[in-house]
């Protein structure tokens, strides 16, 4: 979603590139591009205006730092003010030592609240605290029948007295249900309307007034962009709330919202939805965001996302079968769907610093490319994944493989001779690197397209190159040293 943003902030830097200082003078076409990226981005003007006036102020009063350029010093003065803006910290959920946490749960209709109830649920679950959801929607066809089916799908149990009753009062004994049952927290999901109207605030309200929550939580579409935060200062005036969940902050927003909201309304951003998945749900980091819009990735929650898949002694036995030459297409299968498990390929690479270049095309070829080696995996058998070494010798099993799995033999010889290969480099690699090799795979970029013999970068990589395109692209550099 902050592609273009960070496009345009790109831009600004190089405003200073060449310069040996910080000065009044080559700053300003600097701070220009700076506003007009925070502009197009559908920050709020007030954010804007604020933004720039303190960038300004501390980029004069910076002292040049030994060996830092002036646009890297630039850089960290801008990355810090985005880090202020949004809040500085992550600021988590509250839960209130021995006694159920009640968390509300508000916003407009078609924002994905009652998703976003799930999602939470799910995500306190995975810390070990155990939930209730209260279904109060009443207004909304099939509301409820979506939190039951969303509850069964992550094991939480769901309360709910039907679309006659009380909003109020199903709100009441949902809380009095998790106290007598002793859950840790209970999530209530709220009714929703296609805009702020009088009825639905003073429900709300009385709500609010019954169950006292620990919590009141807004859900806000991020595609709003700055009337986000506008919705934000408007319910917390109204309702009072303690925080906000941005949702599909996956899709072509610009960003504007994730900037404004806690400068406009005063309410931190606690979490952020990521897709349409229920696991698709983040604590908000300010720093980690900050780090995403400068195009320098984020290693930190891409390492949360890979503990919450990985278990640490198959992690240990895969690190020894790598070493001995032991890994085979099980193996590789594995770590295939720990990949999906973990989210789309283009959403992991942009969390790795300097794979935010990676074009929409190349990310495409990418999950065709390991697509198509699945497929063809699957249709191995059980002995053949264990031992590649017997598709090398027997024609016959790869002309079964490849129309099994809809490919050529050609292209299952292809995947088999470069499976042997990347055994044969991670089997080096363990035993001190290899010399002359630029990376894992060889260098050059393996999401890169090629034409119908491989480019460089994908010399080792299961399953071959792209298929030919009319126009060569130009290769990438970066990949390689992953």
């Amino acid at each position: 979603m902050f592609d273009a943003l960070s496009d345009r902030l790109e831009s600004a830097w190089k405003k200073l590139r060449g310069q040996d200082k910080i000065s009044q003078s080559n700053i300003q076409d600097a701070l220009r591009e700076v506003r007009r990226a925070l502009l197009e981005a559908d920050v709020n003007l007030q954010v804007v205006k604020d933004f720039i006036s303190e960038v300004e102020t501390k980029a004069q009063g910076a002292e040049v730092i030994a060996g830092v350029r002036p646009d890297q010093q630039f850089i960290k003065i801008v990355h810090d003010e985005l880090v202020q803006v949004m809040g500085e910290e992550n600021v988590p959920l509250a839960e209130v030592p021995g006694k159920t946490t009640v968390v509300l749960m508000a916003g407009l209709q078609g924002t994905g609240k009652t998703t976003a109830t799930a999602k939470l649920a799910l995500h306190l679950r995975k810390q070990d605290r155990s939930c209730l959801l209260v279904a109060t929607d009443i207004y909304r066809p099939a509301a409820i029948d979506q939190l039951i089916t969303l509850g069964k799908q992550i094991d939480v149990p769901v309360f709910e007295l039907g679309i006659e009753a009380d909003p109020v009062e199903i709100a009441r004994q949902g809380v009095e249900r998790a106290r007598a049952e002793g859950i840790n927290t209970v999530i209530i999901d709220t009714a929703g309307r296609l805009q702020i109207d009088e009825d639905m605030m003073a429900e709300l309200a009385r709500i609010k007034e019954i169950v006292q929550p620990d919590e009141t939580l807004l859900v806000v579409d991020a595609m709003t962009g700055q009337e986000a935060a506008n919705l934000t200062r408007t319910f917390h005036d109204k309702i009072g709330i303690t925080g906000a969940i941005l949702t599909k902050m996956d899709g072509d927003s610009r960003g504007g919202a994730a900037l404004s909201v806690r400068q406009i309304s005063g309410a931190p951003i606690k979490f952020v939805g990521v897709g349409e998945k229920v696991e698709a749900l983040q604590p908000f980091y300010p720093d980690r965001m900050a780090s995403r819009i400068l195009g320098m990735g984020d290693v930190l929650t891409l390492v949360e996302k890979a503990q919450e898949e990985i278990n640490l002694a198959d992690a240990e036995q895969m690190q020894e079968k790598i070493l001995s030459a032991k890994f085979d297409f099980t193996d590789f299968l594995k770590q295939m769907r720990l990949l999906k498990n973990m989210g789309s390929l283009g959403g992991i690479m942009k969390m790795i610093p300097g794979m935010n270049k990676l074009s929409d095309d190349q990310l495409k070829h990418g999950e065709s490319q390991l697509k198509r080696c699945e497929a063809m995996i699957n249709s191995m058998t059980g002995k053949e994944r264990r031992d590649p070494d017997l598709l090398s010798s027997s024609p016959s099993r790869r002309r079964r493989i490849a129309s099994g799995s809809g490919y050529r033999e050609a292209d299952v010889s292809k995947l088999v001779a470069d499976f042997q290969k990347m055994r044969s480099l991670m089997q080096q690699m363990g035993q001190g690197g290899i010399p002359g090799m630029p990376g894992m795979f060889g260098g050059g970029n393996p999401l890169a397209a090629g034409g119908n013999r491989p480019s460089a970068g994908w010399r080792g990589y299961p399953g071959g190159a792209p298929p030919a395109k009319k126009k060569k692209e130009k290769k990438k550099k970066g990949f390689g040293t992953l």
